[in-house]
């Protein structure tokens, strides 16, 4: 199904209004070396803990960012968050602005990737 034009623009205008946000770039630029914890996150970018929860679920819309569970030293699981956006640019053309997005892949996908390339061989 394609989307139409107005869709396209309005996810322009959403991703681009989400990476101006600094609480957002914090995020993006503290998970893209290590997974992190939302308490974490909030520590770092200094802003509430529902703050960081509405930016990383904005950012899950738009697949920019992945979570896991990871256990505890006492056995306990939380999540973490790991960035997946890799590059973005912006080109302007006659139609408006064009928004391209590079996504890192992740260790797991990866490899459930070269499994299915190994199994159809």
């Amino acid at each position: 199904m394609e989307r139409g034009m107005d869709q396209e623009d309005e996810d322009v205008r959403e991703i681009a209004s989400l990476l101006a946000d600094e609480c957002t770039q914090t995020i993006l630029i503290e998970t893209a070396t290590e997974p992190m914890s939302a308490e974490e996150l909030s520590d770092v970018s200094d802003v509430s803990p529902q703050t960081v929860y509405r930016r990383l679920e904005a950012l899950a819309e738009h697949d920019l960012i992945t979570e896991d569970l990871q256990p505890d030293s006492e056995g306990h699981h939380y999540k973490v968050y790991t960035a997946t956006l890799d590059r973005v640019v912006v080109d302007l053309t006659s139609d408006g602005f064009e928004l391209t997005l590079s996504r890192r892949d992740r260790m797991a996908d990866r490899f459930t990737r070269f499994i299915d390339e190994v199994r159809d061989r």
